[in-house]
């Protein structure tokens, strides 16, 4: 029986009518990765002698042409993930007034008949060590990372770096380190100095590009209790063009004083999210699942181009699963993490202008999934993702799914909380203080009793004070925020 021919296209992850310049992107990022000179590992040297002659084929048009003619019809299903999209409603009717709709993207590993193996590390803690993280805070903060360096496997990267208006290498990045030496190094950390952020991340950075590996997880786990001043620009271009290297950020503020817009602005750009701990005790508790987390990744990275339709705008993007946090919808989107055991959950609000309902078909969004499998040494095939609604006279008596109504509902608290900060911002407390009564009532009839009352004293405090509590805005914000994700793991179950 004949062998299979080679498919050029799928080994560089390109489409069939991929343009020269996504070939020759395609093929540098894959030659980089698979250079004999930076792997030794088996079968990577084929794989990239493979890669090269893909190129020489689809980079000569008159080559490219002939090989062309000779392949099979191109399957639209990927073999190695599988997404699907529900929908807020099913058609759209003909208004002369603008409509919102809703989509939620789910997207997850296609069924693997042998499971991946756990994705090899290699993680920076960038830790905060100013003057107010004396105390309960940089203990737990030492102790967690001490813990973390006694569990590291043997194939696991972990460097750790401190700051405050200066950052310092603490444990460098590399193999088989001497955890013995690294802990004392630790233990010997000491607060002093003011926040400045911007230093402990390009020292971060500087590590993770030291055993930078696309066979690894390569991710930034930052701490911090307090505001960076000033550097916020510089921090967000770092976080780009970490992203550009498929470099994670996860960032996690402690206690109150933190900026969260900021930090979630900052771990949004690479596809990461901003986690709340409340109380020092959680640290350890929140950093070790974090790890776990990332030794469970199938895909560290899920990328959504695409091109922007007429008269229609994504307002709005939400990640529910695996981990909570905004995304950016400029494209490229960068959706962030799949999970072995959990699929990518993202929700999308589109803004529909009275313009664009002008045929029988509705084309929300024309682009295309790209993923990064850390396992996978071979680029993944892309994805092509065409969102459509049906354009009638009248609105469609079904309902829509019950996974979509259900996000919906626990979007709806999150965006209540979001009007009454906006609402303060503007020095409106009645306005704000209106809002989180209205989420107060929203809570109890879902018997969220807790933060039913947590809403109220903010509400009171706002008409009162004017101002949160010290930890109120934080304290709903990631509260309904969890909603989100409870909701979306019992509509998995």
């Amino acid at each position: 029986m004949p062998s299979r021919k080679p498919d050029y296209y799928e080994i560089l992850g390109v489409f069939r009518d991929a343009p020269q310049a996504d070939i020759k992107r395609a093929y540098l990022d894959s030659a980089q990765r698979l250079h004999p000179d930076r792997n030794v590992a088996p079968g990577e040297t084929e794989l990239f002698l493979e890669i090269q002659l893909a190129y020489e084929v689809l980079s000569n048009p008159k080559r490219r042409n002939l090989y062309d003619a000779t392949l099979p019809p191109e399957i639209e299903e990927s073999g190695v993930i599988k997404h699907e999209v529900s929908f807020s409603r099913t058609n759209l009717v003909q208004l002369d007034e603008p409509q919102l709709v809703y989509a939620l993207l789910e997207v997850g590993p296609r069924d693997q008949k042998e499971k991946l193996p756990s994705a090899p590390l290699n993680i920076c803690l960038i830790l905060d060590r100013s003057t107010s993280m004396q105390g309960d805070k940089l203990d737990f903060v030492k102790a967690t990372a001490i813990h973390l360096l006694r569990n590291l496997r043997q194939e696991d990267v972990l460097s750790v770096v401190a700051f405050s208006d200066r950052a310092e290498v603490i444990v460098p990045a590399a193999l088989n380190l001497g955890k013995k030496k690294h802990e004392e190094s630790i233990q010997m950390m000491q607060a002093s100095g003011a926040t400045e952020i911007y230093k402990g991340l390009q020292a971060g950075i500087k590590e993770i590009r030291r055993t930078l590996d696309p066979s690894r997880v390569n991710h930034i786990i930052l701490l911090t209790d307090g505001q960076t001043y000033g550097d916020e620009k510089a921090c967000l271009k770092l976080a780009e063009d970490a992203a550009a290297q498929h470099i994670g950020i996860t960032a996690m503020g402690i206690g109150h004083e933190w900026n969260d817009i900021f930090l979630d602005a900052l771990a949004g750009k690479t596809g990461g999210s901003s986690a709340y701990i409340s109380k020092p005790s959680d640290i350890e508790r929140l950093l070790t699942d974090k790890f776990k987390a990332l030794a469970k990744s199938f895909a560290d990275e899920v990328l959504l181009e695409y091109k922007r339709q007429e008269h229609i705008r994504i307002n709005y993007g939400f990640r529910l699963q695996p981990e909570g946090g905004f995304i950016e919808v400029e494209s490229p989107i960068h959706l962030g993490p799949i999970l072995q055991d959990t699929a990518l959950h993202i929700l999308f609000e589109f803004l529909v202008s009275p313009q664009a309902l002008d045929g029988d078909v509705l084309t929300l969004l024309d682009g295309s999934l790209k993923t990064s499998i850390v396992a996978r040494p071979r680029p993944v095939p892309p994805v092509r993702l065409k969102l459509t609604l049906d354009i009638k006279q009248n609105p469609s008596k079904e309902e829509a799914p019950s996974r979509i109504l259900n996000a919906l509902s626990h979007l709806n608290l999150y965006r209540m909380q979001e009007r009454a900060q906006a609402a303060a911002e503007a020095d409106q407390f009645d306005t704000a203080a209106r809002y989180l009564q209205n989420l107060a009532t929203h809570l109890l009839s879902q018997g969220e009793h807790s933060l039913s009352k947590t809403a109220l004293f903010e509400a009171k405090h706002l008409e009162t004070k004017h101002a949160w509590s010290l930890a109120g805005h934080k304290d709903i914000k990631y509260s309904t925020r969890a909603l989100l994700l409870s909701g979306d793991q019992e509509k998995a179950e």
